[in-house]
């Protein structure tokens, strides 16, 4: 009955071609306008770590001095170099990483390439592992590298690119900053979005192109980036910043079930409690433990203005679909006479009204389509725009489906009413009327 009531509705769209024209252009503006803001709320809202954000914690903890204090404020978002060095000496999780984004200058090789500076992650050992960046040459370094102050290095497979022509670089040689580094791995293809490990940098910015240990660029002196917040006599130069009171770097650890999540939470308590009976801390104890998803909702991640476009989007769709309905309404009351025969003939209410929806659903297919081509284009003039997360903006899979699950079911909760009322049509009225 199916491929019937699919032939009978290609022949009445075909009959009335302005009006059929009329709803899958409405059903399409709607479907367009929504797959275009949702697809971007899609991209910025997802998990950057499928699978194992949920076991990746942001420890926050207050070391800062009575000036302005609130109960209950929110900590720092970010840790003092001594605070930073204690957590990771402290090995409370299977892993842990204290970082800080950065700039080096490169200095290539190449005889027809000028010195430029490139993005840079000074971090630790353990954040290859924690984060499960891909290979495509070599490895990491190792925690003994961290403690010797290697001159070590992993760059990103466009650095490499660019650099070695993409060739193994690894065991080659890149100065930075008149010193001589070692690469020993080539990061493939890798940018988790959000920048969920520092945001410092930008919420959505591209993964960086050098990483360095830690201990090596501070004892370098490679400029620092992102934010710094200082109290009391704090000073941000970058010599004495290991001893100035600020927070300036990134911490994060990995615990793989709840009650250890549970414990460390315990452990940042006493710790705080025992800084404060040091004389380093003033505030009573006040601490945070946020996994991924948890710490991008703290920090607001996915811009308002996008969760406002999608429900304005929203909104237009659903007046899309209110004209929709009165077109349906107009096409299928039009078709009375047509409808009133097959009543008389022994169609029963149920399959008049299947009949009609199989039609509406027709529709909605079309205007998928057409929303489909809207979106691409949507998508394109997002990708125009300035905002750091405009180059995200792509259709994929999951969403391809979504766009035309969402024109089958509009166009089917449109085509609701219309159908009812058409069967609610008396045979015996059209009849007499003929």
């Amino acid at each position: 009955m199916f491929s019937y009531y699919l032939d009978l509705a290609l022949r009445s769209l075909k009959r009335n071609k302005v009006l059929t024209a009329l709803m899958v252009i409405a059903i399409a503006l709607g479907i367009g306008a929504c797959m275009t803001t949702f697809t971007v709320l899609h991209v910025l809202s997802g998990d950057p770590l499928p699978g194992k954000s949920a076991r990746l914690f942001y420890p926050q903890i207050d070391p800062e001095d009575m000036d302005g204090y609130e109960p209950n404020k929110e900590p720092a978002r970010q840790v003092t170099w001594i605070d930073g060095m204690n957590l990771l000496k402290a090995k409370r999780g299977e892993r842990q990483a204290l970082m800080t984004g950065g700039a080096v200058p490169v200095q290539p090789a190449q005889s027809g390439m000028d010195p430029f500076f490139s993005d840079a992650r000074f971090t630790t050992a353990d954040f290859f592992p924690m984060f499960e960046t891909p290979f495509l040459f070599g490895r990491g370094w190792s925690e003994a590298e961290d403690n010797g102050k290697a001159r070590v290095a992993v760059i990103t497979r466009s650095l490499n690119d660019k650099l070695y022509g993409g060739n193994d670089s690894t065991g080659k040689i890149l100065r930075m900053k008149d010193t001589a580094f070692r690469v020993i791995g080539v990061l493939d293809t890798w940018r988790p979005n959000p920048h969920f490990y520092d945001l410092n940098m930008g919420n959505y910015s591209a993964t960086e192109d050098v990483f360095v240990p830690l201990t090596t660029a501070r004892d370098l002196r490679f400029e620092r980036n992102g934010s710094m917040n200082c109290w009391g006599r704090g000073g941000g130069d970058n010599e004495h910043i290991e001893t100035a009171t600020c927070v300036w770097l990134q911490f994060w650890v990995q615990l793989e079930s709840a009650d250890k999540a549970a414990d460390y939470r315990t452990f940042l308590d006493n710790y705080s409690k025992e800084q404060k009976a040091l004389g380093r801390f003033q505030r009573p104890s006040n601490v945070r433990l946020s996994n991924v998803m948890e710490w991008m909702d703290v920090n607001k991640v996915v811009p308002s203005d996008v969760r406002l476009q999608s429900w304005l989007a929203l909104g237009f769709l659903l007046v899309c679909l209110v004209n929709t309905v009165g077109l349906m309404l107009a096409k299928f009351l039009r078709r009375a006479g047509e409808l009133g025969v097959r009543r008389a003939l022994g169609a029963s209410k149920r399959e008049v009204f299947v009949q009609l929806l199989v039609e509406a659903g027709v529709i909605g297919l079309a205007g998928g389509v057409g929303g489909l081509v809207l979106a691409f284009l949507g998508l394109w003039l997002v990708r125009l725009q300035p905002a750091d997360y405009a180059s995200l903006a792509h259709l994929d899979i999951s969403m391809l489906l979504v766009t035309f699950m969402l024109a089958l079911i509009s166009s089917l909760l449109a085509g609701l009413l219309p159908a009812w009322r058409a069967c609610q049509i008396t045979p015996a009225l059209q009849l007499k009327s003929q």
